[in-house]
This record gives C-alpha cells, sequence and structure tokens, in this order.
C-alpha cells in the first residue's frame, strides 16, 4: 500500500506554484510572470516536477544547466531515488536578463530490502571473459539511447500503466540482495504477467532502442518522450516497435518475457530523466 503523501503547508504550495522564492533581479531584467511555472507533479524521491516557462527558456537545476522548455514552455525535473531534501530551480530567458527561482521540498521515500533467490548466477556475477565483453557492448548500446534528446515535450499530459492486469512484484528503490550477493538499488517497478501478456505505450515518444535479447535485460525497448525522459521495458518475449520509430500513447510494443535477470515472467518498468533514476508508478495519472 502506498505511504500517503505528507500534508503540504501553505508555504510549500506557494513555492510550488512559484509565487514565492525570487530571486532580486537587476532593474533592466524582464520579470516573468510568477505563475507561469505551474509546478506540478510527485514532489519526493523518486518523483518529478512538470513546469511551465516561457517556450525555450534554460532550465537549471540545483545550479545546473539541465534543458529548455518545449516550444509551448513545458519542462520536466526529475527527483532520483536519493534527492537532498531540497532542490532549487531556476528559469533563466530566453530574452536576457529575465530570471526567477523557487525551492521545492522533497519529501523521503522509505526502501525495503528485497532478497531475490534463483537467478542464473552469470546474471549476478559474470566472470567469463566472451561475455564480460559482450556485456560491455550492451552497455555502449544503452549509454546511446540514453544521450538522446527528443525535441518533445511528450511527457506533460502524464502515462497511464503500460499492463492492463498484473501483480506488483517489486518496488522502485529497494536495496536488492541477489542470490545471496548485495546488488544496486532496484530502480524498476515490477509488473508480473504472463508470457504474452501485450505490454502498451504509456505515452506517445520516440523508440532509441530496441533490442531482443540483452544478457540482463532480454528483450529490451527504451522510449524517448521529450527532453531526456526515457521509459525502459525490460525482459520482453517478442518486440513490436523498431528504433527510430514514433509510437503514439496505447500502441502496443511487446510482450511480457522473462529473458535475462529474472526468476518468472514480468514487466520491469523504468524511467529516467538524463542521469536521474525515477519511479514511473508515480507518474501515473488515473
Amino acid at each position: 500500500m502506498e505511504r500517503p503523501e505528507p500534508a503540504l503547508n501553505r508555504r510549500h504550495l506557494l513555492k510550488a506554484a512559484g509565487l514565492i522564492g525570487l530571486a532580486a533581479a537587476p532593474a533592466y531584467a524582464v520579470p516573468l510572470i510568477p505563475r507561469t511555472l505551474n509546478l506540478r507533479g510527485r514532489f519526493r524521491q523518486g518523483g518529478y516536477a512538470i513546469g511551465q516557462a516561457d517556450p525555450h527558456a534554460d532550465v537549471w537545476v540545483d545550479g545546473e544547466w539541465r534543458t529548455k522548455a518545449s516550444d509551448i514552455g513545458s519542462f520536466f525535473i526529475g527527483f532520483d531515488r536519493d534527492s537532498p531534501p531540497h532542490c532549487l530551480i531556476e528559469i533563466k530567458g530566453p530574452v536576457p536578463g529575465q530570471y526567477q527561482k523557487t525551492t521545492c521540498e522533497i519529501y523521503p521515500t522509505r526502501y525495503e530490502v528485497q532478497r531475490v533467490d534463483g537467478l542464473p548466477q552469470s546474471t549476478v556475477t559474470p566472470t567469463d571473459p566472451a561475455l564480460l565483453e559482450r556485456i560491455a557492448a550492451e552497455v555502449a548500446l544503452k549509454n546511446e539511447a540514453f544521450a538522446h534528446r527528443e525535441d518533445a515535450d511528450w511527457f506533460r499530459d502524464g502515462f497511464s500503466w503500460p499492463l492492463d492486469i498484473y501483480r506488483v512484484s517489486g518496488t522502485f528503490g529497494n536495496q536488492r540482495i541477489l542470490n545471496g550477493t548485495p546488488s544496486r538499488p532496484h530502480y524498476g517497478y515490477d509488473m508480473a504477467a504472463p508470457v504474452g501478456t501485450p505490454v502498451h505505450a504509456p505515452q506517445t515518444g520516440r523508440v532509441v532502442l530496441a533490442e531482443p535479447d540483452l544478457h540482463f535485460e532480454g528483450g529490451l525497448i527504451l522510449i524517448d518522450h521529450g527532453q531526456g525522459v526515457i521509459s525502459m521495458y525490460l525482459h520482453l518475449s517478442q518486440l513490436f516497435a523498431a528504433k527510430g520509430q514514433l509510437v503514439p500513447k496505447g500502441q502496443l510494443i511487446g510482450y511480457v518475457g522473462a529473458k535475462g535477470r529474472a526468476t518468472g515472467p514480468h514487466l520491469c518498468w523504468r524511467l529516467k530523466w538524463r542521469d536521474r533514476a525515477l519511479d514511473p508508478s508515480l507518474i501515473v495519472v488515473g
């Protein structure tokens, strides 16, 4: 059962709306209308914010340039698994001198420890030189896809669930112990379902990777929804999307499988914003 969000006080709501936290600007600055930030989302570790600024404005997060707003001013910011308790958002331009900032409070998430046994040991601690070479080549493929930046904002209306019927078998952020070996946190949302269960694109996007049989992921599809918001679909038994294809929301992209590092059939659904891992279940609307 999902833990309810902490109550938001008036100050937090005003910050999220951009009505407080404005920086002192030079006398020549052209002010942005505070309400144009219009931040909404899930302000917690693994969550996100979608905002509204002037078209093509630069978006800085915690002192680092991260993205540009779209043609209509939409922008996306992700809060990763271990996000600190505050996030500074600054909007600059596109007219020289335009500037606005706000600080969002990010609530902590409690993560469990999950033990998974019965995995093929080669997917936990691979040692064979040929296999290690294959894994390195697959990492390069994935990194190239993650670097893709589609000039779009399809993310702005939220996502739907990629499966109609499923059982939650693993949640985002849990610390994992695989075959008795402590491993990295789990960055996916596991949805157990029979092999052949249809997987649908939860939002419109550009397919930036479609590989039928990777060592860890099995069948893998990556979709860019704009500004580096990339969703991932692991352990697929069949793929019905190709690299470069634009898939509309709701389109069939594959079937659930059990390939790769898996003990049974399920979809491992993941979401990334640039270098930050997010919880995809938090972006579902409705």
